[in-house]
Formats: C-alpha cells, structure tokens, sequence
C-alpha cells in the first residue's frame, strides 16, 4: 500500500520502511520514522517566495524539505545575503507570525525558555504584594517558550546564534529536538502547541556544535550573481532607471572583486547606494569614475585607499556630489 501527500511518499510493508520526500527537481531520503498529523500540515506549507524578497531555487527547495521534515533550517552566509529577511519573507508568504529571538554575546539558552523575576516577588513581598504565593505570576516566557504556547504555528528566527558563547547551541538541543521544556519552579512541561518553524542564521564567527548541527537542515546563501542581483534590485526599486542601475552594478561588482578591499560591500548597501545616487541626482556615467557616496559602500578607511588606488578601476577620486 502506499500513502501520499504533497510532499511524502510513504512505503509500508507492514511496518514503515523508508520514507522518500520530494522536492521539484531533488529527492531527499531520510532515516526511518513514523509521520503524524503535524508533518502532514507541515508538507502543505510550501514557500514560494515573496514579492520583496528574490529566492534561488536551491533556497526554495531546502526551505521546503525543512519545513516538510519539521527540523530546524542553519543559514549561513556573508552579512547582507538576506538571512535574516527569509524568515520574514517564509512568514510573509505562509501568513504566519514571526518571533525573533536576537541573539548577543551575553545571551544563554535559558533567556530564550523562561524567566522567573525573583526580585519582583521579593519586592511584593515585603510591600504587601497580592499573589506572591502564585510563582506563574512571576514567571515570564522567553522568546522560545512564545513559540511553543502559540496556539498557530509561529515562524521562529533564532538570529545569529554564533554570537552566543561556545554552548549555547548544546544547551538548546533537547528543546528543539523535544519542542518542549520543564519549568521546576512551577513544576510544569511547556510543550509546543504547534511545532513552530525554525530558522537559525549564522554568520559563521564560530564554528557550532556538531551535535547541534546534526539536528539541523544547512544551506549556505551565496552572494547574488549580477543577475539575480538585478532582480533584487527591482524588487525593492521596480521603477529605478536601466542606466543607472547598470553602471552602479558594474562599480558595485568591481569593488568586490578587488582583493584589497577587507569588508566588501552587501546587498543591502548597494540598496542604500542606488537610492542615494537617485536622490542625489548622479549621472550615471560618472559614477565608475568618481564613486559618489562611496561611504555608502566601504566603510574603512583603508577600502577607501584600496579602491582609489586600483588601476583596474580607473578610479580617479571619490566625490561627494552636492546636490540632494
């Protein structure tokens, strides 16, 4: 017998055999395990990208598997490749909340289940509080256990998990391989009302778990080709002129290839550059010669000098055109 949905093709031979999950154009086989309710609804949130943000399809379809197979999806990539904009746009494009947990260089694992305000009950307490006695008063849920109490599935953002020290990812194994996590002081079990979807973005400052990894889905987002880069582009400036665009494409691509220039300019500051040479008015011949703005794009002083003295760029000074 053989059961399907739009996403899984399940053997059975009196017990389940393998499980096949197809993606357009991709087969991924996994190791044996039993399908509920919830992988089923899962298989029936296909992404396909949105009006705002432009997906590969190698992007497309691993967003896809993640969300078939319920396992959190790993994105890395160069900052200003759209890590953190994809959780936006699956949540844009599934019609589902987004909850993003930021993650900083004090953060523990523990901030993202619970926290329980001993010095507010102290404080109540002794100033003749109401409900002291009631701990849950006190007990205020993380961005994770948010997640887990949604009555709809959520999409949860862990951003930039690799600025947490070395543990943090070990530390949050059970609660995401589980969904659920146990609150001793008021003896209680959080556990997911809907699995929500998880996406983790890096920016590869450290090297994460092994364990950790495992249990994820990778995909590492390259920097756009000049195509896809133009599609982008329109995507946010649908109406910005041919010749413009061309030109600061081409400056844009030539500074990021220089093998001097240290912090390479993103998507995200060429977005900010088109639009200053817009409203600046800059002709767009002018542009590879003199770099109006180039502040936009390099942000150290020694990728100042390393673009003005590249022959291969012709660059003959950087301007600041007066005109806004």
């Amino acid at each position: 017998a053989v059961r399907e949905n739009p996403m899984t093709f399940v053997a059975f031979r009196g017990k389940i055999k393998r499980i096949i999950c197809i993606a357009p154009s991709m087969t991924f086989c996994h190791k044996p395990y039993p399908i509920d309710k919830g992988k089923e609804d899962s298989a029936m949130n296909e992404f396909k990208g949105s009006s705002k943000y432009v997906v590969s399809e190698d992007l497309l379809r691993i967003v896809n598997i993640s969300i078939a197979l319920q396992k959190p999806l790993l994105i890395k990539g160069e900052p200003g490749t759209g890590k953190t904009m994809l959780a936006d746009a699956i949540a844009e494009a599934l019609g589902k909340k987004l909850i993003i947990w930021n993650i900083k260089s004090t953060t523990k694992a523990q901030d993202g289940l619970y926290v329980y305000d001993t010095v507010q009950r102290l404080y109540d307490s002794q100033f003749g509080g109401e409900g002291v006695d009631d701990i849950k008063k006190y007990i205020k849920l993380g961005k994770l256990g948010e997640a887990f109490s949604a009555d709809e599935q959520v999409i949860l953002l862990i951003d930039e998990i690799d600025k947490a020290d070395l543990e943090f990812p070990n530390d949050l194994l059970w609660e995401l391989d589980k969904m659920e996590f146990y609150i001793p002081e008021t003896k209680e079990t959080i556990a997911a009302k809907q699995r929500p979807i998880v996406i983790i973005t890096s920016n590869a400052e450290k090297e994460l778990p092994d364990a950790f990894l495992r249990r994820c889905i990778f995909h590492y987002i390259a920097f756009p080709s000049q195509d896809m880069m133009a599609d982008i582009v329109h995507a946010h400036y649908n109406n910005i002129e041919d010749h413009l665009l061309e030109m600061a494409m081409k400056a844009f691509y030539q500074i990021r290839d220089l093998p001097t220039v240290a912090k390479k300019p993103s998507t995200s500051e060429l977005l900010d550059w088109l639009q200053a040479l817009r409203l600046g008015g800059v002709d767009p011949d002018k542009i590879e010669n003199e770099l109006p703005y180039a502040g936009i794009l390099l942000k150290k002083n020694e990728d100042l000098t390393a673009v003005k003295n590249a022959k291969n760029l012709s660059l003959i000074h950087i301007s600041e055109p007066t005109r806004l």
